[in-house]
C-alpha cells in the first residue's frame, strides 16, 4: 500500500509538472499579438548580460525603443502584406519566373521592415557581426528572404538554398519576406556570434506568418526606378503611400502592449544656440504646437536623453562614406556612372539617418487631418532628390529640386517615415521647407524653417550655421533671433551676380557721401578759423 501511494503521488506530482509547465509556455486564454510589419524590426536581437537575445519589434515599440515580443507569441500576416507578381527584371529571378505570384510582407512600396543588430555593439562581438541561420521551414509554398540597397538591388538573404547569412553589426537591414503560396508557416531562425570573451552565444525562434490568398492586381511592378513626373502627385495620393511608411505606428498590437507614438512629449527641448553638426545616427525633422503655432524642429536622437533642436542650429553632414554611383534606369538621380552622395532609407553605422514624423503630442492631439510638407526652394550646388524604395526596385519620387517648385507632401498624424535623400555635388545644401496643418479648434497654422546639409568630406558643416529662420503660426517672425529666410527660389549660376553688383553700387554711394560730407566739414571750419 505504501508503494502504491508513493507512486499514485509521484504521478499526481508528475502530472502536476506537466501542467505547470504548459501553463508556463501558453497561459491560459492568451491570443498570439497580431505585428504590422510596416516600420519593424522584425529579428531584432541584442546582447544582454552576455546572452543573444532574438525579438520581434513593431514600429511602436521601435519608436520607445522597449525589448519587444518573443517571437512565439507573434503572428505575421494575413493583413500588412501585399501581393505582387515578380518584375520583369532579372535581379528578381531568384523569386520564380516573371509575373509568378508572391505575397511580400511589407506595405508595398514603402514600409520595409529590417533586421535589426542595432543592440549588438561591434566591439561586443568577434568579427562584427552576427549569424543568421534558417533552421527549418514548413509551409505550403517556398519561402525567401532578401534585403534591397537604396537604389533598388535586391541582394537574397535566406531560402531553402540559402541558410545562413551574416548581419552586421550595429545596423539595420530592410528585408522583405516573400511567400509564393497561401496558407501557415512556421519559420524557425537561429542567431549565433562569438562574444570579445570568447565565448559562444545562439538562441533561437519559431515564426508564425500566415500568408492569405496571392491576388495581385493585373500590373507588375516596374524593372526599374521609375523617372518622376513634371507634377507634383496629389496630397491625397502621397497621403495614402505615407500611410505605411517605416514605422508609422500599427493598427493594432496586444492589450497589454497598446500603440503608442513615440514619447515625444517627454523629449526636452536644447537651448536656442546650442549648434550641432550631426553625421552620425538618427534624427527627425517635425512640427509642434506652442502656443497655438506651429514649429517645425529637429528631434536629436543621437543625444542622451534626446533632445529637440532648432533647425537654425543643426547641420546634418554627408560624410564620403555616403558615396554611391548611380546605376542604370535611376534617371532621376543623374546619368549612369554619376557619383552621387545617398542618405539611405535604412539606418547605417557611420552615416548619419534623417527622416521626418508628424507624432509630436501637440500634433498628434492638437491637429487635425493630415500635415503638409512642402519644400519651397533648394540653395546648393547640385541636385536633391528624396525618394522612397518599394519592395521591387521602385522607387517613389517625393521631391526633386530639378523640377519646378513648390513641391508637397501630405502626411498623416502620427506618422515616422524614413527615405533615400540624395545630392549630386558636393557642398551646402539648405533645404527651404514649410509644415502646414489645421488646429482641432479649425485655425491654418504654418511654419517655414531652413534644413542645412552639408555634403562631403571637403564642405566644413560649421560653415552652415546661420540659416534656419522662418515664421511661425500665422506668418509672424519665429520670435527666438535666427536670421536667414524662407522661401528663396533655388539658386543658379548668376545668382551671385546680383548681390555683388548692389554690394559695389552701395560702396559707391557710400564714398560719394563720405566725400560730400567731408567737404560740408571744411567749408563750416573756415569761417571758425578766420573769427580767432
Amino acid at each position: 500500500m505504501m508503494r502504491t501511494a508513493r507512486v499514485r503521488a509521484g504521478a499526481a506530482g508528475f502530472a502536476l509538472a506537466v501542467l505547470a509547465l504548459t501553463a508556463g509556455a501558453v497561459p491560459a486564454g492568451a491570443t498570439p499579438v497580431s505585428v504590422d510589419a510596416a516600420g519593424a524590426d522584425l529579428v531584432s536581437l541584442s546582447i544582454d548580460d552576455g546572452a543573444l537575445r532574438l525579438r520581434v519589434r513593431d514600429a511602436a515599440q521601435v519608436a520607445r525603443q522597449s525589448a519587444g515580443h518573443d517571437p512565439a507569441d507573434v503572428t505575421l500576416g494575413p493583413d500588412g502584406g501585399v501581393a505582387v507578381r515578380v518584375p520583369q527584371n532579372a535581379a528578381f529571378r531568384f523569386l520564380g519566373a516573371p509575373g509568378k505570384e508572391v505575397w511580400s510582407l511589407t506595405a508595398g512600396d514603402i514600409g520595409l521592415p529590417t533586421l535589426d543588430t542595432t543592440g549588438v555593439r561591434r566591439d561586443a562581438v568577434r568579427g562584427d557581426a552576427v549569424t543568421l541561420s534558417l533552421t527549418s521551414t514548413q509551409g505550403p509554398g517556398n519561402f525567401t528572404a532578401y534585403t534591397l540597397s537604396s537604389l533598388g538591388t535586391p541582394k537574397p538573404l535566406l531560402s531553402t538554398n540559402a541558410r545562413h547569412v551574416a548581419l552586421p553589426a550595429a545596423t539595420r537591414t530592410p528585408v522583405v519576406w516573400a511567400f509564393d503560396a497561401a496558407g501557415d508557416y512556421r519559420l524557425i531562425l537561429e542567431a549565433s556570434t562569438t562574444l570579445a570573451t570568447g565565448r559562444f552565444v545562439t538562441t533561437e525562434a519559431t515564426y508564425r506568418v500566415t500568408v492569405p490568398p496571392i491576388q495581385p492586381g493585373p500590373a507588375a511592378p516596374p524593372p526599374a526606378p521609375a523617372a518622376p513626373v513634371e507634377a507634383p502627385s496629389p496630397p491625397q495620393a502621397l497621403a495614402k503611400k505615407i500611410t505605411g511608411s517605416p514605422q508609422a505606428a500599427p493598427a493594432a498590437t496586444s492589450a497589454t502592449s497598446p500603440p503608442a507614438p513615440r514619447n515625444t512629449a517627454e523629449v526636452r527641448s536644447a537651448a536656442a544656440g546650442a549648434r550641432r553638426v550631426i553625421s552620425d545616427g538618427h534624427v527627425d525633422m517635425g512640427p509642434q504646437l506652442s502656443g497655438g503655432d506651429l514649429r517645425i524642429r529637429v528631434r536629436d536622437d543621437i543625444a542622451t536623453p534626446p533632445v529637440w533642436r532648432e533647425l537654425a542650429d543643426v547641420v546634418l553632414h554627408v560624410k564620403d562614406n555616403a558615396k554611391t554611383t548611380v546605376p542604370a534606369g535611376a534617371d532621376f538621380l543623374g546619368k549612369r556612372g554619376e557619383t552621387i552622395w545617398l542618405l539611405p532609407q535604412a539606418q547605417q553605422a557611420g552615416i548619419v539617418w534623417p527622416g521626418w514624423n508628424t507624432q509630436h503630442e501637440s500634433v498628434v492631439t492638437g491637429t487635425r487631418g493630415n500635415v503638409t510638407w512642402t519644400l519651397t526652394g533648394v540653395d546648393g550646388p547640385g541636385r536633391f532628390t528624396l525618394f522612397l524604395t518599394g519592395s521591387f526596385g521602385n522607387a517613389d519620387v517625393l521631391f526633386d529640386s530639378a523640377k519646378s517648385l513648390p513641391q508637397r507632401l501630405a502626411i498623416p498624424p502620427n506618422t515616422h517615415a524614413h527615405g533615400n535623400w540624395a545630392f549630386s555635388k558636393p557642398g551646402l545644401y539648405r533645404l527651404d521647407v514649410q509644415m502646414s496643418a489645421a488646429t482641432t479648434a479649425g485655425r491654418a497654422v504654418t511654419d517655414s524653417r531652413t534644413l542645412t546639409i552639408a555634403v562631403g568630406d571637403s564642405t566644413d558643416p560649421s560653415s552652415g550655421f546661420g540659416g534656419g529662420s522662418g515664421t511661425g503660426g500665422d506668418g509672424h517672425s519665429g520670435g527666438d533671433g535666427d536670421s536667414g529666410g524662407a522661401g528663396r527660389l533655388p539658386r543658379t549660376g548668376e545668382s551671385w551676380v546680383i548681390p555683388v553688383g548692389a554690394g559695389g553700387l552701395l560702396l559707391v554711394l557710400a564714398g560719394a557721401l563720405l566725400r560730400f560730407a567731408g567737404r560740408r566739414r571744411g567749408r563750416a571750419a573756415a569761417p571758425a578759423a578766420n573769427a580767432r
